[in-house]
């Protein structure tokens, strides 16, 4: 009964308190996704390609074909070699960096090298990761909060919709989704590499090419850079991004524990309360439901105050999701029901994944390695998850 009485009290405490905003957020993300932007600026769209995506043609027909009057599309990679034949859109520009050495990574790199190539025209820089495919509303959701006073970047974040669905890429479906209950009307935590957009003036003032010159994750820097100027990162519910990419249970598993393993070198203010927060969750899980084994009625309803306020975030994450990609208003009907029924064991993932990237500090990402000890030596602290491309 020790455990139970350690854990299960501050367990029940830790998710009653997850649920303070839940209601301003379903608000916020109604209202943003309502919103019709009043300025269209002149934007420059980079995505960066290193190889074969899943759906890689499709996804980068969706950047090519937004609904926004004024945008240069920049398909940017290392080398030829490392864009596929057969799946250019007709409108996309393509740039090489033809980048070397180990820092900052290549995908930094390849970025730096778009910017630089994207002239002067261009009012806003927007970047996508060539793994998600976006709406046609896209870019426009993204450059709408940054008419905000105080605003120096947007994100949006990614949604995975396998199709065909199985058990391991709805699982990751789930763990990823937790991540948006950070993302609030106050600011994001971060800015996510996959949908972040800033205004090219802001982008140069706040000095985000030297923030990147020794990075290895390029939203990571970003949010630094952004933070340290005093201004704030909106999200835009609008620009959650579907993928529709598929993967094994071991390569859902080491891309977790490498999202949390950049997020322990980059952020340890995020990594050391997320590992804190899940040792009560899950250990209160564990001494409630083996309380409840031996007959302990408390337990019972100690254990549903654990895993209902998390079931009911999950189906609220799902009902936001869905109202910003009508287009998958099937693939909601039949899959949402999981993120909120599977958030408890998402949970333990959760845990799985910070204790496992409690150890190591190199990182294999693309085909390339990384020792981040060494690049993290001189990162500014930011909150973030690492984001995945190129």
């Amino acid at each position: 009964m020790f455990p139970f009485w350690v854990f299960s009290g501050p367990a029940v405490l830790l998710a009653l308190l997850s649920l303070l905003g839940e209601r301003r957020r379903a608000r916020y993300a109604a209202r943003c996704l309502a919103r019709q932007p009043q300025a269209v600026p002149p934007a420059c769209v980079i995505v960066p390609v290193k190889g074969h995506d899943e759906g890689l043609r499709e996804n980068l027909a969706a950047l090519a074909a937004l609904d926004y009057p004024d945008y240069d599309l920049i398909v940017v990679a290392r080398s030829g070699p490392d864009i596929p034949p057969g799946v250019l859109p007709r409108r996309a520009t393509v740039v090489l960096a033809h980048g070397e050495g180990a820092l900052p990574s290549e995908k930094v790199q390849n970025l730096a090298a778009a910017v630089r190539a994207a002239g002067m025209r261009p009012q806003v820089f927007a970047f996508a990761d060539s793994d998600g495919r976006v709406t046609p509303r896209w870019l426009r959701a993204l450059v709408a909060p940054l008419e905000e006073p105080g605003v120096g970047a947007s994100t949006g974040y990614r949604w995975y919709v396998p199709q065909p669905s199985a058990f391991w890429p709805m699982l990751r479906s789930v763990w990823d989704a937790t991540a948006l209950s950070r993302f609030s009307p106050g600011g994001a935590p971060f800015v996510w590499g996959g949908a972040m957009a800033i205004r090219k003036e802001t982008f140069f003032e706040i000095g985000v090419p030297a923030a990147w010159k020794d990075a290895i994750s390029d939203d990571y820097a970003l949010s630094s850079a952004v933070r340290s100027a005093g201004l704030r990162i909106a999200y835009a519910p609008g620009a959650l991004v579907p993928s529709h990419e598929r993967l094994s249970a071991r390569k859902f598993l080491a891309w977790a524990r490498r999202q949390m393993l950049v997020t322990r070198f980059y952020s340890p203010r995020l990594w050391w309360p997320a590992l804190a927060a899940h040792v009560v969750y899950c250990g209160g899980m564990a001494a409630s439901a083996s309380a409840a084994s031996l007959g302990n009625r408390l337990a019972v309803w100690a254990l549903a105050a654990q895993l209902l306020p998390g079931m009911w975030k999950g189906r609220n994450r799902a009902a936001q999701a869905r109202a910003a990609l009508p287009e998958y208003r099937n693939w909601f009907k039949r899959h949402g029901w999981a993120h909120a029924v599977w958030t408890p064991l998402a949970t333990w993932i959760w845990l799985g994944a910070l204790v496992a990237s409690a150890f190591g500090h190199e990182l294999r990402w693309r085909g390339n390695t990384y020792d981040l000890k060494r690049a993290a030596r001189g990162a500014s602290p930011s909150a973030g998850l690492e984001s995945e491309g190129t």
